[in-house]
């Protein structure tokens, strides 16, 4: 054993025994450290700071969970998507739901405690990329850590959510948001941010857990000049700056820290993951070329200073994209013979990759979905892709395998060390790449717009019922055990779409993952055998976590779609998205029912004899395409919580339309205006397009009756 590392232990124990003599501590770093000796708890993001969301709980396990049953349940008045992963730490429960709000419970009996609502400005809505979402809090000192989608930083009471600190990360003038949660790391409590797809310049920042007070930042690419006096100029200036070709912070140049963080106590590194560039076209970024680090890369940092150690970049130049911000797993695993070690990632990309995590050097890496085609492989002399002729869509269309949603997006993986696999939630889901109208040369910057500088209109649904089928064949979801030692799926169990749960492992040979289609599912963990299901009434995308009280394991899942793919997909797909947002609890022997399910609202509209002109539509398909299809779906359908417009009583009134588009009448509901970006006339052609749109969806529904 390590000095470091026998330090920890120490620390862990008699930390175990102050809270045996005087009762629970507040959570601290050798709390944290400790988790694997108090397993009942699940006290931080990953449940340890290795981020592998295994739990050592096997009370419930493979022979006995069919007799798992609902416990206890809330039902969230909010209608967005639902992501986080609860805390639980001295039998208190402690989660976040849409648009950011707080809520501990007991986590016994599900009796709220509190609630903490931190009003944020529903017009905020419209800079989330991916929508309204939170994925949890962080636990320290007495004190619950979130961020807001606005961009504050907020420190409450755990016992009674009273605000104690508040602070503004961001320039709130800009299209920044919070999204992820928070981490805490040797006292001080670390978030990034969300933009690039806007235009933003990203940064992960440390504040003080008792005061609020900004104790460093770090800038994932350069500015203007290194004159930031942030904890990054030096890498910016000696690695970052010279993979850099233009004037890239003119358009934001992206790199936002928005999800994934790891911590190892022992190298006392800290590792994070960095997103995609702003605008995703490397040829609009940065002309002439470059790397753009620290764009699509994992990169380790000192956590009390900030100071840089190492990166390693999965996507050099990426232009697709690719996020590294996918979760970040550490692990000590067997290599060829030797001990390593390593830190494992199923970024976007659709590769695999294992890294030495003391320095950063490239292990190994092969891809984790068959259908990627972007690049054919990994240099294993570089660790550089081998990217595939025309996959940069200089001059033509690339339907390129994944797309930018990913073969892997947020939702958590799991990894367990007694079987050695990592549990993947993957998935397929193509993409047509093109240059804005075909050339570069047309792309323009808009400071409140989408700024990706791809074409969005290429990517459009057709209005064939056929077609559409043949589409929604070709989006595919599975849950991939992967072996990290030989780079290979164990086994695979697929689903009937993508954009599947985040994924749970635990001691007692179960793996949980919930489904787009409303299934919460156990599977064995050695062979992937479904072993039990509920049906959740809703669309999942987070991960479920587990915990102890009184000798009873409990298990807990954050329920409700939502996240990029349900605000962007429309009539592609059929997810299970009008269902209600909920927590649930199961244990062992309860017996709990949910109320039925609401019934579908959607009315057809009584629409214009005369449709507008081709023309109209024709303009109103592209305005829509490159302003609207990102919230409301790429035909006007979105989840649950953004109507389908195609069902929308506004579109059938052009006052009443015009003024929820151009006046902003919806600003406080999230609809703000787009007069800065769109004209009335464009307002109109939208309007005439959605009503294109309604008649062909009532046309279709009446072929389809008849036969």
């Amino acid at each position: 054993m390590g000095a470091k590392r026998a330090i920890w232990a120490a620390v862990a124990v008699a930390s175990l025994a102050l809270a045996a003599c005087g009762g629970p501590k507040p959570v601290d770093a050798a709390r944290i450290a400790a988790a694997d000796s108090n397993p009942g708890e699940w006290i931080t993001h990953g449940r340890t700071y290795s981020e592998q969301r295994f739990s050592p709980l096997e009370k419930i396990n493979a022979s006995n969970i069919g007799e798992l049953g609902l416990a206890w349940s809330f039902d969230l008045p909010e209608t967005r998507g639902i992501e986080a992963t609860p805390l639980v730490a001295d039998g208190v429960m402690y989660t976040t739901s849409s648009w950011s709000i707080v809520r501990a419970f007991d986590a016994k009996t599900g009796k709220l405690l509190w609630e903490h609502d931190p009003a944020v400005p529903k017009s905020t809505g419209v800079k989330a990329c991916c929508d309204s979402v939170n994925r949890g809090v962080a636990l320290w000192g007495g004190k619950v850590f979130y961020g807001t989608l606005d961009g504050r930083l907020e420190a409450l009471d755990a016992k009674t959510g009273k605000l104690v600190w508040s602070k503004v990360t961001v320039d709130q003038s800009k299209p920044y948001t919070i999204t992820g949660a928070p981490r805490v790391v040797k006292g001080k409590v670390l978030i990034g941010n969300g933009g690039a797809e806007l235009g933003v310049r990203g940064y992960l920042s440390a504040y003080d857990a008792e005061t609020g007070d900004m104790a460093w930042r770090f800038y994932t690419v350069p500015g203007e000049k290194e004159t930031d006096g942030a904890a990054s100029d030096k890498a910016m200036k000696d690695v970052a700056r010279k993979t850099w070709n233009g004037e890239w912070w003119k358009v934001g140049g992206g790199g936002t820290v928005w999800d994934s963080m790891a911590y190892d106590p022992e190298l006392d590194l800290l590792y994070i993951g960095v997103g995609n560039g702003s605008p995703w076209n490397r040829d609009i970024r940065s002309p002439g070329g470059g790397d753009n680090l620290f764009l699509s890369s994992i990169v380790a940092l000192k956590p009390e200073t900030g100071e840089y150690v190492w990166h390693y970049q999965t996507t050099p130049g990426e232009s697709w994209d690719y996020t590294a911000t996918q979760h970040i797993v550490l692990a000590d695993l067997t290599i060829d013979g030797k001990p390593r070690k390593v830190l494992m990632q199923a970024p976007k990309n659709g590769f695999f990759y294992v890294l030495d995590r003391t320095n950063g050097k490239f292990i190994s890496a092969e891809k984790y979905v068959s259908a990627v085609n972007w690049a054919t492989g990994i240099d294993k002399a570089t660790g550089r892709p081998i990217e595939a002729p025309g996959a940069r869509y200089e001059k033509t269309i690339h339907l390129s395998n994944p797309g930018p949603l990913g073969a892997h997006n947020w939702h958590p993986m799991a990894f367990s060390p007694k079987t050695g696999l990592v549990y993947i939630p993957a998935q397929e889901i193509p993409f047509p790449y093109m240059q804005p109208g075909g050339d570069k040369a047309n792309f323009k910057y808009r400071p409140q717009g989408w700024n990706v500088g791809i074409d969005f209109l290429v990517a459009g649904l057709p209005d064939d019922e056929a077609q559409l089928k043949a589409i929604r064949a070709s989006l595919k979801g599975k849950l991939v055990a992967w072996d990290p030692v030989t780079q290979s799926a164990k086994w695979t169990v697929n689903y009937d779409g993508p954009w599947n749960g985040g994924v749970l492992a635990t001691a007692g040979n179960l793996v949980f993952q919930g489904s787009a289609t409303g299934e919460f599912a156990a599977y064995d963990a050695g062979s992937g055998k479904k072993l039990w299901g509920f049906d959740t009434q809703t669309g999942v995308v987070a991960p479920s976590m587990t915990y102890e009280i009184d000798g009873e394991q409990y298990v807990a899942l954050m329920a409700g779609y939502g996240g990029g793919f349900a605000v962007s997909a429309g009539a592609g797909v059929d997810p299970r998205s009008e269902g209600p947002r909920r927590l649930l609890v199961f244990k062992l022997g309860a017996k709990g029912k949910l109320p039925a399910r609401p019934a579908s609202t959607k009315t057809p509209l009584t629409l214009p004899a005369t449709p507008g002109t081709p023309q109209q539509i024709a303009t109103g398909t592209a305005v829509f395409a490159a302003n609207c299809g990102v919230c409301h779906g790429a035909s006007g359908v979105s989840n649950f919580s953004i109507p389908d417009l195609r069902y929308s009583p506004a579109i059938t009134d052009a006052a009443i339309f015009k003024s929820i588009v151009i006046d902003g009448d919806r600003k406080e509901q999230g609809m703000v205006s787009f007069a800065s970006l769109l004209t009335a006339d464009e307002a109109e052609s939208v309007r005439q397009y959605l009503l294109n749109l309604a008649r062909r969806q009532q046309e279709m529904q009446k072929a389809v009756a008849a036969k």
